[in-house]
Formats: C-alpha cells, sequence, structure tokens
C-alpha cells in the first residue's frame, strides 16, 4: 500500500527560471520527492538573475554544502517558460551542526 504521505527521501533537485512573463520573481527551488516521484519538502530563496549561472552562484552563497551533481537540463512549460532542473546532493564533507 502506498503511504498517503510521502516521507521517503528519494530524489533532491534544484529548479531555476526564467521570468518568462515579467512577474519580477527570480527564484531557485530546491526539491525532495520521493521513490514514487511525489513531492516530500522544498524550499526555495531569490535570486539577482534568471537562469543556472545565477542559481549555481546563489547556491554557493545561500547553501554552500549544497552541490548540483549533474548539468542543467532545460525545460520548456505548457505556458512556454523556460525553466533549468539539475540534481543535487548534501556535501559528505560538510561540518556537523
Amino acid at each position: 500500500m502506498i503511504s498517503a504521505r510521502p516521507t521517503k527521501h528519494y530524489r533532491m533537485f534544484l529548479t531555476c527560471y526564467e521570468d518568462t512573463f515579467n512577474y519580477g520573481w527570480h527564484h531557485v527551488d530546491l526539491f525532495v520527492h520521493d521513490e514514487l516521484g511525489r513531492e516530500v519538502n522544498w524550499v526555495h530563496w531569490t535570486v539577482e538573475a534568471d537562469g543556472p549561472e545565477a542559481a549555481d552562484e546563489s547556491v554557493r552563497q545561500e547553501e554552500p554544502w549544497l552541490l548540483r551533481v549533474t548539468p542543467w537540463e532545460h525545460h520548456l512549460s505548457a505556458v512556454g517558460a523556460s525553466y533549468w532542473t539539475a540534481d543535487a546532493a548534501w556535501n559528505e564533507f560538510a561540518p556537523a551542526q
């Protein structure tokens, strides 16, 4: 039986966007999904610009122990907005908090 509420952390990935419709909200999302592709958790933060380069810079500043482990992959949403995804992982050598 599939649990109604996903709890297993299976895949962690970053998503960054192009502000195609000029909403003025440049941001990066960090998603955690379970083994069935269901969202377990997420967090987002604002960035200075759109796209992968700005996302990489923001990760280095905001979460220096978070690593992008795959190349950015470009996608196009159903409404024509560009966005990119890349798998992420915590650096195993990060100091304990």
